[in-house]
């Protein structure tokens, strides 16, 4: 009997959930990306051999996974593309285990240069985008005028329904960000001279979904950011542009939401986020560059330094609500190594009051001092190790503490980077 679990950011993102992925799809037969695009990030450490993924799910790397990128992603054929080569070059055969939902809204490269206009225009007010385009993407998705997947097969139409498109993109850069405007017949004979490439990775994913379920497979549906990215849920307006709740995996794959067995959150065993916006917990001393350093807190795909603070409880408790999370994965265990004391944030002092879940409202968010309870730090290293009862007690007392506050079990500790070094308590899949 096959089982389906929904894997996601329980934080701000870049909680290391593509080794999570890697880690389970030994017992998985397909792998979907379900939202986001190639602003996402997923690094993979196999055997101290490093691979970044950035829109092609995580399963790519095993040779009996199907890989599916569902219609919630926005697709960057020229990013695509490259990502593939660089697989390809390492022995990866991607176009055979790849398929794309037709129904995937396109990143133009006036996407790019609205989303770095605007930016731009912003100032000190900046809201910390990636700068790829997938915030005009999801604009033009929702405002119905995008291309997509699919279209770039329709050579009836599709020259026309570019130009119409481009046109509107070039007159917003030209006469309101008064910046110089993007080629069209460039683009165009650009995206015709990928189309044989990307035809035979054309695929209707809701069919292909429907019967896996009746074979009975094992499904990972991957989430990319995480849940205080989410636009309608996150600290708005400091957000990505896509839902990134594990209920988005119905939506942006097509597969009905009754057929999820398993929620499964992803939580760093402390907190970062990138770009601006409200952050309770962020560290500005020693112990955040601790973090720092030891954790390479360095955006995978933009290369950004992440902030750093410590775990909040408060931030998991409204992820743990909005996901309808079952089990939690805690990763970078190692990471607070060779600290005397750690912290969790149990909640926010807000006036008089004490906030025990986190405000949806940043405005709220802002104005919040964290209430900590403090734990004692271990000396020893915790990297690679495999068995709980091999970690140093008052790490042990740090994770009872974390799943009793949640109110969820842990089924995984990460020890370290590579996929190996890790604690399986309870495999998801059995």
């Amino acid at each position: 009997m096959g089982k389906n679990i929904v894997l996601f950011g329980a934080q701000w993102g870049d909680e290391g959930k593509g080794k999570i992925v890697d880690m389970l799809v030994d017992k998985a037969d397909i792998v979907v990306r379900f939202q986001g695009g190639h602003n996402a990030g997923h690094t993979l450490v196999i055997d101290g051999k490093k691979t970044i993924l950035r829109l092609i799910p995580s399963g790519i790397l095993h040779a009996h996974v199907m890989c599916l990128i569902g219609n919630g992603v926005v697709l960057s054929p020229v990013d695509l593309l490259s990502e593939l080569d660089e697989l390809e070059s390492n022995g990866i055969p991607v176009a055979a285990r790849l398929r794309i939902s037709d129904l995937c809204p396109l990143v133009l490269p006036t996407h790019v240069a609205l989303d770095k206009a605007r930016e731009a225009a912003r100032g000190a007010a900046a809201i910390g985008t990636t700068g790829r385009g997938i915030g005009p993407a999801y604009e033009d998705k929702v405002a119905r005028r995008a291309l997509r997947f699919a279209d770039l097969f329709d050579s009836s139409t599709f020259a026309d329904r570019l130009k119409e498109i481009m046109t509107y993109h070039n007159f917003l850069l030209q006469q309101y960000y008064k910046v110089a405007p993007i080629d069209f017949q460039s683009v165009y004979e650009a995206l015709l001279s990928f189309i044989p490439r990307l035809m035979p990775l054309r695929a209707d994913v809701v069919s292909l979904l429907q019967q896996a379920r009746r074979d009975k497979c094992s499904i990972i549906f991957e989430g990319a950011q995480g849940t205080l990215l989410d636009i309608d849920h996150g600290t708005y307006p400091y957000v990505t542009s896509s839902n990134t709740l594990a209920g988005a995996a119905s939506a942006g794959s097509g597969f009905g939401a009754r057929g999820f067995d398993q929620v499964l959150g992803v939580v760093k065993a402390y907190t970062t986020r990138v770009g601006a916006g409200p952050f309770p917990t962020e560290l500005m001393d020693d112990v955040g560059q601790h973090l720092a350093t030891r954790g390479n807190e360095f955006g995978s795909v933009t290369k950004r330094p992440r902030r750093c603070g410590w775990l909040d409880m408060a931030v998991l408790r409204r992820s743990i609500a909005l996901n309808g999370m079952t089990s939690m994965c805690v990763t970078k265990l190692d990471v607070l190594d060779g600290l005397k004391t750690v912290r969790i944030c149990t909640g926010y002092r807000c006036g008089d009051a004490v906030l025990t879940d986190s405000p949806a409202d940043i405005r709220t968010l802002a104005a919040v001092e964290p209430v900590y309870i403090d734990f004692a730090g271990w000396q020893e290293s915790t990297v690679g190790i495999t068995r709980f009862a091999d970690l140093p007690v008052a790490a042990q007392k740090y994770l009872l503490a974390l799943e009793e506050a949640a109110g969820i079990p842990i089924d995984i500790v990460s020890t370290g980077s590579d996929r190996k070094d890790s604690i399986v308590l309870k495999h998801p899949f059995q």
